[in-house]
C-alpha cells in the first residue's frame, strides 16, 4: 500500500513559469548553467546551482546557505507564491509526438526505508549529502523525483479526464520539450490517495541521491527533534508518478578509451567467440533493434554484434540484462574492466546524444564503442522486486523533469 498525500505547492506566477522552470541540478556543466541563466535571469538555476551567482567567485561562500537565500528571495518578490490549500498537480511531457502524464505528489519518506518505494541503483554518498544538506539548509525539495508506478486503470480515467481541459501551465523548452502542469481541485484529493493505497509499490526511475538525500533530512530531524507527529513536511519529498507503460526509456552507450594492449584484429577475433560480427555501412544499421543485441564502433568502422545461439543467457533478472551481459562477456574478460563503477578506462553516453556521438568519442579519446538496446521499464521493475540492483548507467530516461515548477516546503 503506497501513502501519498496532496501538499501547498510553491510555484512560480503562472507567467514566469517558462523563465523560472530549469533543467536538473546534475545533467548540467557550469558553463551551461551560466548560458541559461544569461538567458534567463530567473531561473530556479539560482537555487539549485547556486554557485552561479557568485560570477565563479564562490570561494568560501556556503553555497547551501546561498540558495536559501535566493529561494527566500524569489518568494519574497513573488516570483515564487505559495498555493493556500493542499492540492495535487498533474504534469505532462511532450516530446516527439509521444506524451507521458505524472502526478505531482508528496510521498512517504518511512516507505522508501521500508523498500515500498524501491530503488534498483547504487548511491553514492558525497553525492547523497550534498543534496541532503541542500534540501535540508533550503527547507525544500527543489528538484522533483520521477518515479514509476504499475499502470491502474482508475489513475488513467481521473488523469485522461482531466487533461482535456487547458492546462494551468503551458509552455515548450528550447529543447522542444513541452510542459504542462494541471492544479488539480481539492475535491480530487481523496479519491487520489484512495487509488494509491491500492498500489503495491512506487519505483525510482530517476532521483536515486535525491531519494536517499530526503532520507537522510528526515533522520536528521527526527534526531534532533524527536519523532514528533508523522505530519511534519520533512517525512515527505516531493515526486513525479508516471504509470509505467507511459515511459520513455533510451539506450545508455559505453565508450572504451584503450584496447588493453590489444590490436583491433585480436578484438574482433575474441568477439567472435561469443558473438556473430557482421561488417555495417552506417550507425543506423549498427543501432540495435532488439535486445541481445550491439552495436559496434571501432576503426571508423561499425559492426553489429549478434549473440550465438551457444552463449547461454542466465536466467536471473540483473544477470540477463545487456547492460550485465556485455560487461561480464565482452567489458571484463577483454577490456579488463573488472568496475565499471570505478574504471577509468571507460565512459558512459546517453543515448539522447545518438549514435552520432560514439562516433565523435571514437575520434576523440576513445577506442571502441558500444551501443545498446535501452534497458525496459519492466526490467527495471524486475530488478528491483527482486531487491537486486542494477549495473551503473543502465537506464536513460526522456524528457527530463523541469526543476521549479513545483516545490514542496518541508516547513509546512
Amino acid at each position: 500500500m503506497v501513502k501519498i498525500r496532496p501538499f501547498k505547492g510553491i510555484r512560480p506566477k503562472q507567467a514566469l513559469s517558462e523563465a523560472v522552470a530549469s533543467p536538473p541540478y546534475d545533467v548540467l556543466s557550469t558553463k551551461e548553467v551560466e548560458e541559461i541563466v544569461a538567458r534567463q535571469p530567473q531561473s530556479f538555476l539560482r537555487i539549485i546551482r547556486p554557485e552561479v551567482n557568485h560570477n565563479g567567485n564562490a570561494g568560501d561562500v556556503d553555497l547551501y546557505q546561498s540558495a536559501k537565500e535566493q529561494f527566500e528571495s524569489y518568494q519574497s518578490q513573488g516570483i515564487l507564491e505559495q498555493d493556500q490549500e493542499a492540492m495535487f498537480y498533474l504534469y505532462r511531457l511532450t516530446w516527439q509526438g509521444q506524451s507521458q502524464i505524472g502526478l505531482i505528489s508528496s510521498i512517504t519518506v518511512e516507505e522508501y526505508d521500508q523498500d515500498i518505494i524501491k530503488r534498483h541503483e547504487l548511491t553514492r554518498p558525497d553525492k547523497e549529502e550534498d543534496r541532503a544538506n541542500h534540501v535540508d539548509t533550503v527547507n525544500a525539495n527543489t528538484g522533483p523525483l520521477f518515479l514509476t508506478y504499475r499502470n491502474h486503470a482508475d489513475m488513467d480515467n481521473l488523469v485522461n479526464d482531466k487533461v482535456t481541459t487547458a492546462a494551468d501551465v503551458d509552455f515548450t523548452a528550447e529543447d522542444d520539450v513541452r510542459h504542462e502542469i494541471w492544479v488539480l481541485d481539492t475535491t480530487h484529493n481523496e479519491t487520489i490517495k484512495h487509488i494509491f493505497t491500492t498500489i503495491d509499490a512506487l519505483y525510482v526511475a530517476d532521483g536515486h541521491h535525491r531519494m536517499a538525500a530526503a532520507s537522510r533530512v528526515r533522520k536528521r530531524r527526527i534526531e534532533k527533534h524527536g519523532p514528533g507527529t508523522g505530519n511534519e513536511g520533512y517525512n515527505y519529498a516531493l515526486a513525479v508518478l508516471f504509470p509505467d507503460n507511459q515511459l520513455r526509456v533510451l539506450d545508455y552507450n559505453r565508450v572504451i578509451r584503450t584496447l588493453n594492449g590489444k590490436s583491433s584484429d585480436e578484438i574482433l577475433a575474441q568477439l567472435a567467440e561469443t558473438f556473430t560480427v557482421n561488417t555495417v555501412s552506417t550507425n543506423s544499421e549498427a543501432k540495435p533493434s532488439n535486445s541481445k543485441q550491439f552495436g559496434m564502433y571501432l576503426d571508423d568502422q561499425w559492426y553489429s554484434l549478434t549473440f550465438k545461439d551457444s552463449v547461454s543467457i542466465p536466467n536471473d533478472p540483473v544477470k540477463s540484462l545487456d547492460v550485465s551481459l556485455l560487461q561480464d562477456l565482452v567489458l571484463e574478460p577483454i577490456f579488463g574492466i573488472e568496475n565499471p563503477r570505478t574504471d577509468k578506462n571507460i565512459d558512459f553516453v546517453g543515448g539522447i546524444r545518438g549514435l552520432e556521438e560514439l562516433e565523435k568519442r571514437c575520434n576523440d579519446d576513445a577506442k571502441v564503442a558500444f551501443a545498446f538496446y535501452p534497458t525496459s521499464v519492466e526490467e527495471l521493475i524486475n530488478v528491483a522486486d527482486a531487491q537486486l540492483l542494477m549495473p551503473p548507467k543502465s537506464t536513460w530516461f526522456e524528457p527530463k523533469l523541469r526543476s521549479g515548477l513545483v516545490v514542496h516546503p518541508l516547513g509546512e
